[in-house]
């Protein structure tokens, strides 16, 4: 396991908006490996003291489903928890601890009716659950997700570290509609965590600068990485700023960075190349003749 603290490069750096402070944030990639041989209870005492080793990042971003392991599907009722449960439990402790916002990935959570669902949670510095996301585009390929749980129907931008933001979670990149929404609801950070697989690594890569590029906006996007079966998972966390440069990634390893990124960026590149101001909604676009 490794560990670094990463600033942005020289191109990277930004020209605050008119008014902005231009607040620097530390943000923490947290790519993890979730092996079938450690046990849940295991694998969050062991990130817990994960975190505590890499101190002074003010919001730190996990992967979807790292607790249970994404392709533990024989285990999904049994591994599912509320959000009293041990993960968030942990999160929120800890959050607390650090004086820092987590973003602790997905949990599999079973609701009050009993059905599952794949959700992510944001948690702030004071140990409170700041914005739950249940993802909406639950995957079928090669996968019983889709099977197994039950998609989301609602979204939010909530106030965060980085501004307005979101989450979404892995295969939710693939589709557009669903960041042109969150675009429009003022995002200015979308934050994925996945369990994306490395046979389709470059369209992790492609997707999560398009989407930076589309919106102007942050994407802060964290895979899980090692085996899970028979399936290897692609690591390449990354953060992308809104002009699509790429501040930091990782490797395919097991790994924690800390990187530097500027909150008023957005704000500064769609002031200087206003594409958003110039587009029009999915109802324009409907009426267009053929």
């Amino acid at each position: 396991m490794t560990s670094a603290a990463q600033h942005p490069a020289p191109h990277a750096a930004a020209t605050a908006a008119p008014g902005d402070t231009a607040r620097q944030h530390r943000i923490a990639l947290v790519q993890l490996a979730s092996p079938r041989e450690e046990s849940r209870a295991e694998r969050i005492e062991r990130v817990a003291a994960l975190l505590r080793a890499h101190p002074g990042a003010e919001l730190y971003v996990l992967p979807e489903l790292w607790s249970a392991g994404y392709f533990s599907f024989e285990r999904y009722a049994e591994l599912a928890e509320s959000l009293t449960g041990p993960t968030v439990t942990m999160v929120r402790e800890l959050a607390r601890e650090l004086g820092a916002a987590i973003h602790l990935g997905s949990i599999i959570e079973r609701d009050a009716a009993g059905a599952l669902h794949n959700t992510a949670v944001l948690v702030d510095a004071a140990g409170e659950i700041a914005q739950t996301y249940r993802k909406i585009h639950v995957f079928g390929y090669e996968s019983l997700e889709a099977e197994l749980l039950t998609p989301g129907t609602s979204l939010s931008v909530v106030p965060a570290t980085l501004g307005a933001t979101a989450s979404i979670t892995c295969y939710d990149l693939r589709f557009p509609g669903l960041w042109q929404e969150l675009s429009e609801r003022g995002a200015e950070t979308v934050i994925v965590p996945a369990a994306w697989p490395a046979a389709r690594r470059e369209h992790w890569r492609v997707l999560t600068q398009a989407r930076a590029i589309e919106h102007q906006m942050w994407v802060v996007a964290v895979n899980a990485c090692g085996a899970q079966g028979e399936v290897e998972l692609g690591g390449f966390s990354r953060i992308v700023d809104p002009a699509g440069r790429v501040i930091a990634e990782l490797g395919a390893e097991e790994e924690v960075r800390i990187v530097t990124v500027e909150a008023g960026r957005p704000a500064a590149v769609r002031a200087e190349f206003p594409v958003i101001a110039d587009r029009l909604d999915a109802a324009h676009y409907r009426g267009l003749t053929s």
